[in-house]
């Protein structure tokens, strides 16, 4: 019960700091300066956290695990963002639900996982389903969705973003394995800090006087920001401590569906209907995999 819990807390979280992450994008927020943010909201109450010198007490592996996971996370996070800023929410969500493919194919080359024909199934669906989200708003002579897929700025962001978020997850298990999943998260939230803040120092060292002003101004989308990206992260862990990490990932891709609408409630994107079709079609292509993809 609390399983699903977690997991429900997750799909409704992350498309919710997604609308968040775009707000702030649109009023020229840089992207690495809302994830610095974002770290450093959530920072004062992970320290009154780690006061209780028991959640330090980790075993041998943990802290290279833990490093590596809230550098990918800084990096993945940044390039989600700019992924927001340059396209449409309703597309770069269902998007996500190829991280149930990506896990599928590295499980095979990686364990030797062989899917069974319903995870090659639930593969085509995917597949199938992206072509109806990349599909709406096409023009005559535009080209087919998949060539236009692959020009589309956007769409490649999300792409790496998407690719770094999955290695990401594997090493955040391997850290969750020798500690707990609070423990994880609060030293995933401390150390995304200056990992953010060396580079906004160095690649934002002429802007930051405007980032922090225009942080004053929106103060209230950055708490907001910073709530539900703890709570997405939390009930991650809290998920990964609970179920293999590749049935985790599809099984959050019911997001998905979310983020197509609220990328039609608060940034007037069209062609909802037929996005809506597509992002179907990829989560039921995710929950054949997640319940008979795998031996």
């Amino acid at each position: 019960m609390l399983t699903s819990l977690f997991v429900a807390a997750r799909i409704v979280a992350n498309p919710i700091s997604n609308v968040f992450q775009k707000q702030l994008a649109q009023q020229s927020a840089e992207p690495l300066f809302i994830i610095g943010a974002t770290h450093a909201l959530l920072t004062p109450v992970c320290v009154l956290l780690l006061l209780d010198p028991s959640r330090l007490h980790v075993a041998q592996g943990f802290w290279i695990d833990i490093i590596i996971a809230a550098a990918l996370a800084v990096s993945g996070n940044v390039l989600l963002v700019y992924a927001l800023r340059s396209g449409d929410l309703s597309v770069l969500g269902p998007i996500n639900a190829y991280k149930a493919l990506v896990s599928l194919v590295l499980g095979i080359v990686l364990i030797g996982e062989i899917p069974t024909a319903m995870g090659i199934a639930g593969m085509l669906l995917i597949i199938t389903g992206s072509y109806f989200v990349l599909e709406s708003g096409a023009t005559p002579g535009d080209g087919s969705a998949f060539a236009r897929f692959a020009r589309n700025p956007g769409v490649q962001l999300r792409f790496a973003a998407l690719a770094l978020s999955a290695t990401e997850a594997v090493f955040l298990k391997k850290a969750l394995l020798l500690s707990s999943p609070l423990t994880t998260f609060l030293l995933w939230c401390l150390l995304g800090l200056p990992l953010a803040a060396a580079a906004a120092g160095v690649l934002l060292r002429d802007r930051l006087s405007d980032q922090i002003a225009l942080l004053r101004r929106h103060w209230r989308t950055y708490l907001w920001l910073a709530l539900t990206t703890g709570v997405m992260q939390l009930t991650t862990l809290f998920a990964f401590g609970k179920l293999q990490v590749g049935y985790a990932l599809a099984l959050f891709q019911l997001s998905a569906l979310i983020s197509v609408v609220l990328g039609y409630r608060y940034f007037q994107e069209r062609h909802i209907r037929k996005r809506l079709l597509g992002a179907a079609v990829m989560v039921a292509g995710a929950a054949l995999i997640v319940t008979l993809g795998r031996r």
